[in-house]
């Protein structure tokens, strides 16, 4: 299968993605080599397609799995600073691209019991910022550095995620599992913690002015040098101090 037709097939998948499931006759491993190189033609509506098209092999082929996180991770790395000066307004940005949003709903749905024993993802050094990734499943993922501000993290489980120095200002964490989480030095400032579990997180340097904490839990958690500016100080007395 030719890369001409292939584009011809990605481009029919994303005009008619209820009609075709899957690439005809390649099979699993040929899809995606074939989608991966896709990736590289830069059409943010065929990307689209491409990760439709993902998702779906992960689920056929388990083994698959870590060579599609790569390949997702490795697209947001390339991609997600690439934001034109249209894209900007009153200084602030607007929302995430549509392809890079679609790539980071693959990774949060993706079957965890498929990834292998000891990967983590790495997605340090990230801008992400208004981000989707409400119920994501982020266990120990390595956000060091990353933007996340106003990031919706509703539900998210990001147990042992590391965030240190991580831009999570005005992002919704609500409810969100940061039990053991690392997020040292993170910039929290008017983030919505109300019943977030941050259990034993690590919160050394946190700045959290302005932040919602509101029936969070904070037993064990190293609140040390945090800056609480505009925070009900009776909210953190669980916390180490």
């Amino acid at each position: 299968m030719n890369m001409r037709l292939l584009e011809k097939i990605y481009l029919a998948i994303f005009a008619n993605r209820e009609k075709i499931e899957v690439i005809p006759n390649a099979c699993s491993t040929q899809r995606l080599q074939l989608a991966i190189a896709q990736l590289e033609h830069q059409n943010r509506d065929m990307n689209l397609a491409v990760f439709d098209d993902l998702a779906r092999i992960a689920q056929e082929e388990p083994k698959l799995n870590g060579k599609i996180m790569e390949a997702l991770i490795n697209f947001i790395r390339t991609n997600a600073c690439d934001r034109t000066l249209t894209e900007f307004q009153d200084n602030q940005l607007s929302t995430i691209r549509p392809d890079i949003q679609a790539a980071l709903t693959v990774i949060a749905k993706r079957n965890t019991q498929q990834d292998s024993d000891g990967e983590q993802l790495d997605l340090s050094y990230t801008d992400i910022s208004g981000a989707n990734l409400s119920g994501a499943n982020l266990e120990q993922t390595n956000l060091y550095r990353t933007n996340l501000s106003g990031a919706d993290l509703c539900s998210a489980n990001l147990h042992g995620a590391i965030l240190t120095a991580a831009n999570l200002s005005g992002a919704n964490l609500s409810g969100a599992n940061l039990k053991e989480a690392i997020l040292s030095a993170a910039n929290l400032s008017g983030a919505n913690l109300s019943g977030a579990n941050l259990q034993r997180a690590n919160l050394y340097l946190a700045k959290l002015d302005g932040a919602i904490l509101q029936d969070a839990i904070l037993n064990g958690a190293n609140l040390r040098e945090a800056e609480f500016s505009g925070v009900d100080k009776s909210i953190t007395q669980l916390g180490d101090v």
